[in-house]
């Protein structure tokens, strides 16, 4: 393996990896992906509750440690597809103010290099790859568009239509989840209750690894290579390059070259990469002349909301289809502060609940999620360098991580208690969720126009290395309050674009 050498490495098969993967297919480019675990099996498993939810069947086993030394186990899926392989499917775009500086009340979020217009063209596509289902009109917070989205959306189900009146007669605009699932005419879906938070058994879900990687190695330029462990990365003796990435397959280390790499694991695992690659010549980390690699670590101020009606079932299958962003940009009562997203989960399950709340007896938890509407409550967490992803000499991974914006996330869990006790719900039930919930993780090499400021440049290449790109949530230089995935699908599609027009 010492003497392959490619013209692109890219490193991860997520969200970043595997778009960027797919956009290089026919670039001509000998391109190698690699990624530490392997194809997610297909078993009964993929839609058991309790193996997903108590047995954990799909998580990594993996500790990795918090700001005072405590282990976690962290919510990551080494697969290939990345956490997309368990992820909900829901792909909105981020909204056209959430590019600019935003003041919340606990702080600012900054702004981004680039605006919403220059991302939008790569959002159409990325929209168009992933098969994503929605419409336009009914969200008044909607970004501007182009197009309309490729497919219409998922539809509700009866129960979620009569919710929807309900919250109208409030003055709320509910409207469609933008959704990544394959309802096309002949489509794979078959609108079950086990899409949010499993693995999709018959491959209709908008995934990396179906949407992207499979195609991509259709093209005898692509390889992947699974069960491999980047381990550091080694540059040439002027430390302006990267020459090899040092892996570990099966037991045995070995190096690849190539002319350009791309680093794509997720933000914790690539800071952590890139932490991991310190020298003589960057003692502190590859690309990390700003001291800013691994800070600003963000993950979403996320609550489960359980609405009870106790005496009305909820016969929804796929729930999954409603998003309310009335409180996004300000809440209720002339508050005039951003509070954040409510989207619905997909159906909570009694087999779900059973890892948190082990103590209550099955039939209980049963007769609670046959009567409830499940919500996913979702707030900014704002950039604080003082949270941040750090490497101990023992290469453990250790996240410093306090959350930001509560009181805001507070008004925005009120604010959804609220809503669903107008709309019948009078038993409400919250959970809010910890460090090891960290599926939105994003920041830590945020992207930027002054090298002092950021550890990348717009379009993600490291400011001190010239052949090293990172595409995947660690450009994020704020939050926002919404999913990351179709952003960073744009972002890739941007980049590829820009990796095509620099070797012109």
């Amino acid at each position: 393996m010492n003497s392959v050498h490619y013209d692109l490495v890219i490193v991860g098969s997520g969200m970043g990896g595997g778009v960027l993967s797919y956009a290089l297919r026919d670039s001509g480019r000998k391109i190698l992906l690699i990624e530490r675990g392997d194809f997610l099996p297909e078993e009964p498993e993929n839609w058991s509750p309790e193996a997903v939810f108590f047995e954990k069947r799909y998580k990594a086993d993996e500790v990795w440690y918090d700001q005072n030394d405590r282990p976690f186990a962290p919510g990551v899926h080494y697969f290939v597809g990345g956490n997309t392989k368990v992820y909900g499917g829901a792909l909105p775009r981020l909204r056209e103010r959430d590019f600019q500086a935003i003041e919340h009340e606990e702080g600012i979020s900054p702004g981004w290099p680039i605006s919403y217009q220059e991302l939008e063209p790569y959002y159409e596509r990325a929209e168009q790859l992933l098969a994503v289902h929605g419409s336009t009109g009914e969200d008044p917070t909607d970004p501007p568009r182009k197009s309309g989205f490729p497919y219409p959306p998922v539809p509700h189900e009866r129960y979620i239509e009569d919710l929807k009146r309900r919250l109208e007669h409030q003055g709320l605009h509910p409207s469609f989840l933008p959704m990544g699932i394959d309802l096309r005419p002949g489509g794979r879906c078959i609108r079950c209750q086990t899409c949010d938070g499993f693995p999709c058994k018959v491959h209709a879900k908008s995934e990396a690894d179906v949407c992207c990687v499979r195609p991509a190695l259709t093209s005898p330029s692509v390889n992947l290579m699974t069960r491999t462990l980047a381990r550091r990365l080694l540059t040439d003796p002027s430390g302006k390059r990267i020459e090899v990435i040092e892996v570990e397959r099966n037991g045995t280390i070995s190096q690849i070259g190539a002319h350009t790499f791309v680093i794509a694991c997720g933000a914790t695992n690539s800071a952590a990469l890139l932490l991991r690659s310190a020298s003589t010549v960057h003692p502190n980390g590859v690309g990390n002349t700003s001291g800013l690699l691994g800070r600003n670590y963000m993950v979403h101020n996320n609550t489960a909301l359980m609405a009870v009606a106790p005496f009305r079932k909820n016969p929804t299958v796929f729930q999954k289809t409603m998003v309310v962003n009335d409180f996004y940009f300000r809440g209720p009562d002339e508050w005039k502060y951003p509070l954040g997203n409510l989207q619905l989960l997909g159906k909570l399950q009694a087999g779900m609940l059973t890892a948190n709340k082990p103590l209550v007896p099955r039939p209980v938890l049963q007769a609670l999620v046959d009567r409830s509407v499940d919500w996913w409550v979702m707030s900014e967490d704002l950039p604080s360098p003082e949270n941040r992803i750090t490497v101990d000499s023992a290469g453990r991974i250790q996240v410093h991580w306090v959350p930001t914006n509560r009181k805001t996330h507070s008004r925005l869990i009120d604010a959804a208690k609220t809503m669903m006790k107008r709309a019948g719900y009078p038993i409400l039930l919250v959970q809010t969720m910890g460090i090891e919930t960290n599926s939105h993780q994003c920041g830590t090499a945020r992207f930027g126009t002054d090298p002092a400021a950021s550890v990348l440049n717009p379009y993600c290449r490291s400011h001190d290395i010239e052949n090293l790109y990172v595409v995947d949530s660690s450009f994020f230089p704020s939050s926002a309050a919404s999913n990351p995935a179709l952003t960073i699908a744009a972002q890739a599609l941007r980049v590829a674009e820009h990796l095509q027009e620099s070797a012109k």
